[in-house]
């Protein structure tokens, strides 16, 4: 008796797994045509409900693939979901690649928790900065978590904070291009910037802080603009929060600076009562700000290189004319404000302009100091889409890209002219850039990963 029961079971289970692996393969197709597409469908969802589950899910993102706004509300929501679980998150394992100079980069990867990017929908973007030895991450979104060891992987505890009172889930919806865009780590003090609506559709470059704590903290708002520029209802009839700014760096102990773009209102950089298309001072003990520098575009980064009196910017110039400027500090005590150029100087052109009418407005012209304004240190053409800089040595520098996924060395000779560069392809866009302890640290938003270079010799 127990000999049959067990033969019965077994031509039971045999034959389930053979329906099952039937379902959606051709292998079966003799049997598979005498049933309904009802009956199919039937049998997955009750008798084989797991694999119904699967299709099911297959199908859901199938659909996000081909719908962009969904699957940029799907990758959102993710994100935002994770942070408010306050879990710990951990990279995966490092992995190593011999770069073109002989260094190692080792990379660690986030892709598992970082899942909103701000140019490509998927996968994360974020930034990345120290205090002390601690490696602090912050995302696109918002979550903020810090490391005190890297070893094969590296483990981030998740720091509980308000950074989503500022900007949300309702902006976030609207376009990748709103986010959070730097994080600065600055005398105990944590200071983050971002793209905000200060009402419908209208928006501008603001910057909060909170006293760093590493279980919770309170961010509260520093510098917020006077004016907002309307994405669908502006001067120029165009709108890109790409070119928003954003980069803040230290300049003393009771001053930060902070880069505003245009948001391609491009007028606004020479206009001095507007604070976008600037290089600003924030005082930290009365929130006041100073326009320090004038006629950007978009800076990217910032480097305040007080050994040699001077800051370095990068800038994101228009279809070509990416640029690396120096502003003297001595300059800045002038009356007259340091002027770049932008929008009447650059070594770029217009994207879109089919009849010309832009060049009337903004000539672009090749020269910046024929038309009185400084000439950057470099423009780029085509434009390598410029990202950070930091200082390695004595009037030793690497600026990173987005576009061509490459570090570029460079020295400042005794003319403070850039005599040449040294490419090293990294494979990746790199949205930030950190000098620490004689290592390099980028984070890489194609994965999204932290990656390390040891600069050692």
């Amino acid at each position: 008796m127990k000999k049959k029961i067990f033969i019965i079971s077994l031509v039971l289970l045999v034959g389930y797994f053979l329906i099952n692996y039937s379902i959606n393969r051709d292998s079966f197709s003799n049997l598979k045509k005498y049933l309904s597409s009802e009956n199919k469908f039937l049998i997955k969802k009750y008798l084989f409900p797991y694999k119904y589950q699967y299709q099911l899910e297959n199908e859901i993102l199938q659909y996000q693939s081909r719908s962009p706004i969904n699957n940029v509300l799907f990758s959102v929501k993710r994100e935002l979901d994770f942070k408010k679980s306050l879990k710990n998150f951990t990279t995966n394992k490092k992995t190593e690649k011999i770069l073109s100079n002989g260094k190692i980069l080792s990379k660690y990867e986030l892709s598992n928790f970082f899942h909103s990017g701000i140019n490509h929908t998927i996968p994360g973007s974020g930034y990345i900065d120290f205090h002390k030895n601690n490696l602090f991450v912050l995302s696109a979104r918002g979550i903020l978590g810090y490391s005190k060891d890297i070893q094969d992987t590296i483990i981030f505890t998740q720091i509980e904070n308000n950074l989503n009172d500022f900007i949300g889930f309702e902006q976030f919806a609207k376009k990748n291009w709103f986010s959070f865009k730097d994080l600065l780590i600055h005398n105990n003090n944590i200071f983050v910037s971002f793209t905000e609506e200060f009402k419908e559709d209208c928006w501008n470059t603001s910057l909060v802080y909170g006293e760093l704590n590493y279980d919770n903290i309170e961010f509260k708002k520093l510098f917020t603009s006077d004016d907002c520029i309307h994405s669908k209802n502006n001067t120029d009839n165009e709108f890109n929060a790409h070119q928003s700014g954003g980069r803040v760096i230290g300049y003393d102990d009771n001053n930060v600076l902070l880069s505003l773009g245009d948001y391609r209102s491009r007028f606004l950089a020479q206009d001095k009562k507007s604070v976008n298309g600037k290089i600003i001072k924030i005082n930290l003990n009365d929130n006041s700000h100073k326009i320090l520098s004038m006629g950007h575009r978009n800076p990217q980064g910032l480097l305040l290189d007080t050994q040699n009196n001077f800051l370095l910017e990068t800038e994101h110039g228009p279809k070509g004319g990416d640029e690396i400027n120096l502003i003297n500090l001595n300059d800045l005590n002038n009356e007259e404000l340091p002027n770049y150029g932008w929008p009447i100087s650059s070594a770029g052109e217009h994207y879109k302009d089919p009849n010309g009418d832009k060049y009337d407005k903004y000539p672009l012209y090749k020269s910046h100091s024929k038309y009185g304004f400084i000439e950057p240190l470099k423009s780029f053409v085509p434009s390598i889409a410029i990202s950070e800089i930091v200082k390695i040595g004595e009037k030793e520098y690497i600026v990173s890209s987005l576009k061509t996924k490459t570090l570029y060395f460079f020295k400042l000779d005794n003319e403070n002219k850039i005599p040449d560069f040294k490419q090293i392809k990294v494979f990746e866009r790199i949205r930030d850039l950190k000098f620490h302890n004689n290592n390099l640290y980028l984070f890489l938003e194609d994965s999204p990963s932290i990656g390390i270079i040891s600069m050692s010799n």
